[in-house]
């Protein structure tokens, strides 16, 4: 099973980012003068509900690899930013402690499929995670797929997994610079031999097998044209059956809706081969439509079982014609229900609606495994197929834990546990023991007994009571001067809970405070905190972040001219919207591949399935004044003293398509009152920042801790060894 939520895509699970301060006096002497390049405008005006609103800056949205007007702005604005940041203090040193520290070996959870097991290591610089296979847990591990020998630069990646059934065969995707297109290959594992099968133009999905491993189903595209590839609407999507042998052009169509273009399927079969579930999305949003086809009569149609985008129908597994799903009927925090095919009216709740939200849920042997979240920790629970509470897990304190796949026959399941200062370990958890055994833990050039993680609440600026963790060395002086890198998402429905970030405990150990609070617009307390967060309600999640900004201050953990603020995608969207809401409070800003047009994000590439949680300038006069008065293009004002602030972006980001940041940028620069720096990183043969090498990480990382050092007033140590 693979995530079908597109709020996935959208998601960047680690963003290494920090803000500069709007204090002048902070910059040293010594700081050169910038001189932007000078951007061209155009005569372009749009009219929505009757107001008329300017896009001078409309030409930078082409792509730069169509546009040579672009690329020629791209190559001035890198010149700019790339000699700026080689004047930066630290630099050098940030950059050689970040890479010594990275030098650890990093393991994913292992999976069992087959006879097999599997994981995913990284033996410290390497570019990619290479795939691993052992025929036994203390077997010796061989090299299954190395991703490092598929290009020079690191900047090719293993974009997703399916394993046939029997274990004879491996799917993958190959996923290059960054982009969310993937070509799915196909492997036979004993032999490590490729065969012929190459499919083309998948996005957004993945395979899954049919029970006697001849071939899977899959969803993907019409191919675009080449001018359009990084940057066109993403409609008609199609369900295929691929047979092994055959080429793409004879695979068999499963499904399409031509009547509704926008509309998105992710095929599914059951573990025990009987059905195909193909669940129905039109967005970001868990709302789904459920259909299913009988796979034991080759003459069966899709029958419908959910006809509407009400509410969520994740499928967790099936007990033969009893379909098991994670669902909001009734339930905004989520709950657990079944439907049985040949009564598809009624549902049966069988784990009842919690006080935590719940976030996931497999089906491994006899037993539902639900992963809940308690203010932001991991909580997990363990319940029979009757929904019978079992027992927890137990975890070793304040942290995250990811993983718990398998399948029915199995009796033990494996996860990974991180906190903010515990680099991530994985086990083995006996399902039927409750046991969990440590297989790794990962081995950091630090002492985690140095930190110390808290949790803390605010109130928000309607009241709200919003959680916030607050992660720094021991033995601090809150006396408002310390360095503090403020990051937050919200959005999308998506969680943020303490995990480890190399990046992160570099900050830490240079004297900064990391902090993060979890923001209306994620999905920490189920739907009503999401839908609080949305459309008409998303100036709330500024206001959150505003007042986490605030209390670090109130209460001297930092003040504005030491605040660097921090976010990456929708993230970016929140640093945009609150640097220009509040350009005073802040002393630096990072905002990264972030959706800075809130008037045309819907019309590019993923942009038109976001309407769900930012509604669209085009749905109604109401929807396009909200977005209108918070838009962070259309918000920057003439001869305003912005912090310093580097945005950050990359050539092929097809996910939120870089003329959002590239507009942003020359608005900020043409608007910037003082000497404050507005620059603009554009990293080459990147996407959005899946598959990002390592090298390409560090290097970014070390130019936003060197900018945030210089802005914040940072006066960074670093280990003798260094």
């Amino acid at each position: 099973m693979y995530d079908r939520s597109i709020a996935f895509y959208f998601a960047i699970l680690v963003f290494v980012s920090a803000f500069n301060t709007n204090s002048e006096s902070l910059m040293s002497q010594d700081s050169p003068t910038l001189s932007y390049p000078e951007t061209k405008k155009v005569e372009q005006v749009d009219e929505y509900f009757g107001v008329e609103v300017a896009d001078p800056f409309r030409w930078l949205e082409d792509d730069v690899r169509q546009s040579e007007d672009v690329a020629a702005w791209v190559e001035a604005q890198n010149k700019v930013s790339f000699g700026y940041i080689e004047t930066l203090p630290f630099r050098k040193e940030i950059d050689q402690r970040l890479t010594k520290l990275w030098d650890y070996e990093k393991y994913s959870a292992p999976f069992r499929r087959g006879d097999r097991y599997y994981f995913q290591k990284n033996d410290g610089l390497q570019n990619q995670f290479v795939l691993y296979s052992q025929d036994a847990l203390d077997a010796e591990p061989k090299v299954l797929i190395d991703p490092n020998t598929w290009s020079e630069d690191g900047t090719v990646a293993l974009g997703g997994l399916a394993f046939s059934d029997d274990g004879k065969y491996l799917a993958y995707g190959v996923q290059k610079s960054g982009s969310d297109w993937r070509t799915w290959q196909v492997m036979e594992i004993e032999s490590g031999k490729m065969l012929a099968d190459k499919l083309e133009w998948i996005k957004f999905g993945g395979a899954s097998w049919s029970k006697d491993s001849k071939g899977f189903f899959y969803n993907r595209y019409d191919e675009p044209s080449k001018e359009d590839e990084f940057t066109s609407l993403n409609l008609n999507q199609k369900v295929y059956y691929h047979e092994l042998g055959y080429d793409q052009s004879e695979d068999e169509l499963i499904h399409s809706d031509p009547d509704h273009p926008e509309w998105g399927f992710s095929p599914e079969v059951s573990e025990d081969g009987k059905y195909l579930i193909l669940t129905v999305w039109k967005g970001t949003d868990d709302r789904y439509r459920v259909m299913y086809k009988d796979l034991s009569d080759p003459d069966s149609e899709l029958v419908t079982l959910i006809d509407n985008f009400e509410n969520e129908y994740s499928f967790v597994g099936n007990e033969g014609s009893t379909f098991y799903f994670k669902s909001d009927f009734e339930a905004p925090k989520k709950c657990i229900l079944t439907i049985d095919i040949s009564d598809p009216e009624k549902r049966n709740v069988i784990i009842a609606e919690a006080d935590e939200a719940m976030q996931s849920a497999s089906m491994v042997g006899d037993n539902i495994i639900s992963n809940y979240l308690k203010d932001a920790k991991s909580q997990v629970k363990i319940f029979d197929l009757a929904g019978t509470f079992v027992r927890e897990v137990s975890f070793p304190g304040i942290g995250s834990a990811g993983g718990f796949g398998g399948r029915r026959d199995h009796d033990e399941t494996f996860y990974s546990f991180s906190s903010f200062n515990r680099p991530p370990s994985t086990y083995r958890y006996d399902l039927k023991t409750g046991e969990s055994k440590l297989l790794r833990e990962a081995k950091v050039d630090f002492n985690p007994d140095d930190y110390e993680v808290s949790q803390v609440f605010y109130n928000s600026k309607d009241g709200t009571r919003v959680p916030m963790f607050i992660a720094h060395k021991k033995g601090i002086e809150l006396d408002g001067t310390n360095p503090t890198l403020l990051y937050a998402y919200g959005g999308f429905n998506i969680s943020l809970t303490p995990g480890f970030s190399i990046s992160r405990l570099q900050w830490m150990e240079m004297g900064g405070i990391f902090a993060m609070p979890n923001l209306r617009g994620g999905g920490e307390y189920g739907k009503d905190w999401h839908k609080a967060g949305t459309k008409t309600q998303k100036q709330n999640v500024f206001d959150d972040f505003i007042a986490a900004a605030e209390y670090l201050i109130d209460n001297k953990y930092t003040s504005p001219e030491h605040l660097g603020i921090q976010g990456g995608s929708n993230g970016g969207l929140l640093v945009g919207a609150c640097l220009t809401q509040r350009p005073d409070l802040y002393g630096a800003c990072l905002p990264a591949v972030g959706v800075m047009d809130m008037l045309r994000f819907q019309e590019f590439t993923a942009g038109r399935f976001w309407v769900d949680d930012y509604g669209s300038s085009k749905a109604s006069a109401e929807e396009f004044e909200a977005l209108y008065k918070y838009s962070p293009l259309h918000n920057v004002t003439d001869g305003t003293a912005y912090p310093p602030t580097m945005v950050t972006t990359a050539d092929t980001d097809d996910r939120v398509v870089p003329g959002h940041s590239f507009k942003f940028a020359a608005r900020l620069q043409e608007a910037q009152s003082g000497e404050n720096p507005t620059i603009i990183r554009i990293e080459t043969s990147a996407g959005h920042g899946s598959g990002k090498p390592t090298s390409k990480i560090i290097e970014e990382v070390a130019d936003q801790w060197a900018f945030l050092a210089k802005h914040l007033g940072m006066k960074p140590s670093f280990p003798e060894s260094e």
